[in-house]
């Protein structure tokens, strides 16, 4: 039988773009991407256009020693552009505010009373048509939708980081320790997550 999904937010084939956003901080996260991107796409056609007048111009200076005001210049600038770029940045890391074990994950949903299960990745050999291979698992965690959700993260034996891509969020689960995080998904569908580093 075939899953109808109202949105399935994953990696594809030949993608080179970003996931589609499922979580306000995802949105954030791109809208950063983009205004960095254009303001490196606009030093580097601003870099390039200097470089080839100068070496294509055949004007020459030899009493040219020093520019105090060109020094000036190009020590201010990169200041300015340099705080340009870390500004939004500051908003996304200060809204950046499930138990690992070594082949599954542990989930416990702390409003209800004795709800908990782990999910093993499911092997190749079960798969179905309609599955998704190293993506989909036997039991499903199941959040809620245009929820604020809490979610703490530790590891039962080594260093771990559980990730939703599409939700811009990764939170590193380290044995010992209980690390905290939040989201908040603004649409329904099917979001694939992973542990996003080598667990050791």
């Amino acid at each position: 039988f075939m899953k109808i999904l109202l949105s399935l937010s994953m990696a594809t084939w030949s993608n080179l773009g970003i996931q589609d956003a499922n979580s306000p901080l995802m949105e954030q996260l791109i809208f950063f991407h983009d205004h960095t991107l254009m303001i490196l796409t606009m030093i580097t056609v601003l870099v390039g256009y200097m470089m080839g007048t100068v070496l294509y111009n055949k004007l020459i200076n030899r009493y040219l020693l020093e520019g105090q005001t060109i020094e000036l210049i190009w020590t201010i600038l990169p200041a300015f552009t340099l705080i340009f770029i870390a500004l939004p940045s500051l908003h996304i890391l200060y809204l950046m505010d499930e138990i690992g074990h070594q082949w599954y994950w542990s989930y416990e949903y702390s409003d209800f009373h004795n709800v908990e299960f782990d999910s093993y990745m499911k092997p190749i050999n079960e798969l179905e048509m309609s599955d998704f291979r190293l993506l989909d698992v036997d039991n499903r965690a199941v959040l809620p939708m245009n929820t604020q959700i809490r979610l703490l993260v530790t590891a039962a034996d080594v260093l771990h980081s559980w990730t939703i891509p599409s939700l811009g969020v990764k939170i590193d689960g380290t044995p010992g320790r209980l690390n905290q995080g939040s989201i908040l998904i603004n649409r329904p569908g099917l979001l694939f997550g992973q542990c996003s580093e080598i667990c050791g």
